[in-house]
């Protein structure tokens, strides 16, 4: 099986993904649909904190019957005369129902702690929201470099065959020429290994296409043994986009990242629990009310309403005076977790600078190695078709052109590296400011 062959059929049936779908999937895996998850189930949080401040009523409801059998007791009664004595006394058996029917409601006029975890239970929410849209522009990111990954390897195989339909025509020229007797054997010979060293790597790195291939299949959650291709973006055939200021970048980044606004949420979530801590000096205030049936006549717990009721209501207080110096220690610990979540953002706002500047910097670094990148590539090109009319014309060894070749060749490999690094380093930019999905960032 020829390389040619050998290239058609790992791209068989390839199913396509677009730049496009490999971001939307890598925001749906795995990693990303857990932290949504857990958003959702902070969102429940917030209704059981919440439920705390509406009315709770209960309803109860019993029948039982009971039955005792025949009895005899004692009674000690007095006698004639002085003294006492005991006197039998016998019962029949007999049974009687209970019948029971109550509701209750208890309505929580005032209580600081609740208010305050109703709060942070909300800060909570936002600040996991927060984190799942981190954690799902880290899934887009990954993703991208996967599909860029898998592009490459493409992109480079397709580098490599030109090379070999190059040497099959340096190839071609020795032998004519060798035909003529204007060159030896010797550079038949040699344009001939040197294609086949051309085809060997062609082979190699089909090895690396169908690694590049797995890795994005399970990113994207898609059967590991699916055959995949990389839809052409676009980008070699354009000219790179200006990087933004550092500047915009790093506004950018203070007000869009998803990880600050959750930071600043479990700041403030820190905060709120030093308000529940220190609710505890202050009382708290409750209305009950309750009604009640009860009775063991099924006549008249049935048939007359107006009888066997009980209602009662009232309002109740609660205030902890003196608990151990708990409510103390509680509020000083909050103010430590405070403090320590406080720290906590200021570093994480000072790494996102640095993540930004490097970012900032790596892009711009790759913009202009991708300029001279194409000027290499230009002058390659120009020194292959140099070293070819100078093989035709007999002044020239195959030794020469297959050095411009190898030139062309490795020119047009770094190229392709360069320009596929600045997309990954605009988009790994765009992650660091917080715009990887300026929709979903909103």
């Amino acid at each position: 099986m020829n390389v040619l062959m050998l290239t058609v059929a790992l791209a068989t049936h390839a199913t396509p993904i677009r730049l496009e779908d490999a971001r939307a999937r890598s925001r749906e895996n795995v990693q990303a649909l857990t932290a949504v998850l857990e958003a959702s189930s902070a969102e429940q949080d917030v209704r059981i904190a919440r439920s705390s401040l509406l009315p709770q009523v209960r309803f109860s409801g019993s029948g039982n019957l009971t039955y005792i059998g025949p009895q005899r007791s004692y009674n000690i009664v007095p006698v004639e005369g002085g003294g006492f004595q005991q006197l039998a006394v016998d019962t029949p058996e007999v049974a009687f129902p209970n019948l029971s029917l109550g509701v209750s409601v208890s309505q929580l006029l005032y209580d600081r702690a609740v208010w305050a975890r109703l709060e942070q239970s909300g800060a909570q929410l936002e600040a996991q929201r927060g984190e799942a849209l981190e954690q799902q522009d880290t899934s887009e990111l990954e993703g991208i470099n996967r599909f860029y990954a898998l592009f490459r390897s493409q992109a480079a195989i397709q580098v490599l065959e030109a090379n070999v339909r190059r040497s099959e025509q340096q190839l071609e020229r020795a032998r004519a020429l060798f035909q003529a007797g204007r060159v030896g054997k010797a550079e038949e010979l040699s344009a001939q290994v040197n294609l086949g060293n051309d085809r060997i790597a062609v082979v190699s790195r089909q090895s690396q296409l169908a690694t590049d291939q797995a890795r994005l299949t399970t990113w994207l959650a898609m059967p590991g043994a699916e055959v995949v291709e990389a839809v052409d973006p676009g980008v070699l055939t354009q000219t790179p986009a200006p990087a933004p200021s550092l500047e915009q970048a790093l506004q950018e980044a203070r007000t869009r990242r998803p990880l600050l606004v959750a930071l600043r949420k479990r700041l403030r979530a820190a905060e709120l629990q030093r308000s529940i801590a220190t609710a505890g000096y202050l009382p708290r205030f409750s209305l009950d009310a309750a009604y009640q049936r009860q009775g063991q006549d099924p006549e008249i717990f049935f048939g007359q309403p107006s009888r066997q009721n009980v209602v009662r209501g009232g309002v109740s207080i609660s205030w902890d005076i003196f608990n151990g110096f708990t409510t103390q220690a509680q509020a000083r610990r909050a103010e430590y977790q405070t403090r320590a979540a406080e720290l906590n953002m200021q570093q994480s706002e000072r790494e996102m600078e640095g993540t930004v500047r490097q970012s900032h910097v790596a892009l711009e670094a790759q913009i202009v190695s991708a300029e001279l990148a194409e000027a290499n590539r230009k002058a390659a090109a120009d020194a292959l078709v140099l070293a070819e009319e100078r093989f035709n014309a007999g002044v020239s060894s195959t030794l020469e052109v297959r050095d411009a070749q190898l030139k062309l060749t490795q020119a047009e490999l770094t190229l392709l590296e360069n320009r596929i690094n600045v997309e990954i380093a605009r988009f790994t930019l765009m992650r660091a400011m917080g715009t990887l999905a300026p929709g979903e960032a909103k």
